[in-house]
């Protein structure tokens, strides 16, 4: 005879973690995208900087001191932005909250596809979903909010397939 209290109960934990790897999926792809984003602000605000620094230099010693001064105020908006705004570091956090997003939905995969079944009662299997959610939580706490746009991209691309292992594919 076949539980079906217990195959109800895991049917449910089952379908709260394809919930939390949904969400999971979303989160990490767009604060990967922020990342992007980010590392694209670092690099536009530093190149130009380092190129406007060299030319400055050079109008100067040229004794074109106009040039020079031009030159200059544009480096030291470039740097007051790169000083304010650190995008690298935005960057590199948004990256830390991606993989940390991605990790915790590969975690929950597992635990849905291969230990799920081999649990043997339902408050086994309801630990193993409040860890999950209690991770889940803690990442949406301390991650930097990513903008609109960056899930938009994320969703985008995530329907179109980009996030499916080539498994996944294949069913």
């Amino acid at each position: 005879m076949v539980d079906t209290t217990d195959a109800s109960m895991k049917a449910k934990i089952c379908s709260e973690l394809l919930r939390i790897e949904e969400d999971c999926t979303h989160s990490g792809k767009a604060h990967f995208n922020a990342a992007d984003r980010w590392n694209c602000y670092h690099m536009g605000f530093g190149i130009p900087a380092v190129i406007l620094s060299a030319l400055a230099s050079t109008a100067f010693f040229n004794d074109i001191p106009e040039v020079a001064g031009w030159f200059a105020a544009a480096v030291a908006i470039l740097t007051a932005l790169q000083t304010f705004l650190k995008p690298s570091e935005r960057a590199a956090a948004h990256k830390a909250s991606g993989d940390q997003y991605l990790g915790l939905r590969n975690d929950a995969r597992v635990f849905r596809e291969v230990r799920l079944d081999h649990i043997c009662d339902d408050q086994a299997a309801i630990d193993g979903l409040d860890e999950f959610s209690k991770r889940r939580r803690e990442l949406n706490m301390a991650s930097m909010q990513f903008g609109n746009s960056d899930f938009k991209k994320a969703k985008k691309g995530i329907d179109a397939g980009e996030a499916l292992h080539a498994i996944d594919r294949r069913s």
